[in-house]
């Protein structure tokens, strides 16, 4: 077992939460097979790193295992659902132990616009004019704590309405108990109507305030934002690498299940969502002092 000495390997008490969560061996089911050479953990502590820290997959420390064997578990968990899985579990367990429903039934939608690196190919790329940047769109899906329900990635140059036709119908199928989505003024329009529907989804928009300028809190689209902004900490996720969008969902993934994962190990959990006090009332602290 290798030593821990990165800030993103796992903790004890973070590998006991997802060791649970983790694919059976092959040679411990029925077909069989062979023994795995490194331990699973040291495979999740490699992922994470390569997430946080932005490094090449080439470019892993040596101390882990191969690249490739690091790289070829990550390429088949996010094929398999595995990854997904473990998000949605961490989710249920933060929302039960806040006292809600496991199953969400409102969320919060929005899109983030990121920079494509060489490595993306024109097919799966494209230029976002409203904030002048030429690579992918992330659009994400997250309950009202701001916790991730489903996330899709598409080219930059893809309309919010039209990705949020396929998001929504894919909520739909997965998540069948949502009845209620708040976004903001870019999905407004006919997907309103079509979303009630055809979907039974009832679909409302926050609109910013006539003649607001800079920065606004909006309600409820904050939570989706506050989000946003957290997984661009991990540096994998400041640009866009990947040749496949679904490589990309998958790292999205990985840096959100390590913010849960030490938001339910951590040992004084904080009550309103992620963060202590909401963007709302933290500006309403700074003002009275």
């Amino acid at each position: 077992m290798r030593r821990r000495r990165y800030p993103s390997d796992t903790t004890v008490a973070e590998w006991a939460l997802l060791e649970p969560l983790r694919p059976v061996p092959a040679c411990q089911t029925k077909t069989g097979g062979h023994p795995e050479k490194w331990l699973r953990r040291q495979i999740v502590d490699a992922i994470r790193y390569i997430v946080d820290n932005g490094a090449k997959w080439r470019a892993l420390p040596a101390d882990f295992p191969p690249w490739e064997t690091v790289y070829g578990f990550f390429w088949r968990w996010n094929r398999r659902g595995v990854v997904t899985f473990i998000r949605d579990q961490l989710r249920r367990r933060l929302r039960t132990g806040l006292g809600r429903c496991p199953h969400p039934v409102t969320l919060i939608v929005d899109s983030q616009s990121v920079k494509g690196a060489s490595t993306v190919s024109q097919a799966t790329r494209g230029f976002d004019p409203a904030k002048m940047i030429n690579g992918r769109k992330r659009h994400v899906a997250v309950d009202t704590k701001g916790f991730p329900v489903m996330i899709m990635v598409t080219p930059a140059d893809m309309q919010d309405r039209d990705a949020a036709r396929e998001l929504l119908w894919r909520l739909r199928l997965t998540h069948p108990q949502i009845t209620q989505v708040w976004a903001d003024s870019a999905y407004a329009g006919q997907l309103v109507t079509w979303a009630k529907d055809f979907l039974r989804i009832t679909l409302k928009t926050v609109s910013r305030p006539k003649g607001a300028k800079g920065f606004v809190v909006l309600p409820r689209r904050w939570r989706v934002e506050r989000t946003l902004g957290w997984i661009m900490n991990a540096r994998r996720i400041a640009r866009d690498y990947e040749r496949l969008p679904q490589h990309s969902e998958g790292h999205l993934n990985w840096a959100l299940i390590t913010l849960m994962a030490r938001r339910l190990t951590r040992k004084s959990p904080r009550t309103d969502g992620w963060s202590k006090k909401s963007p709302a009332a933290q500006g309403r602290c700074r003002t009275s002092v």
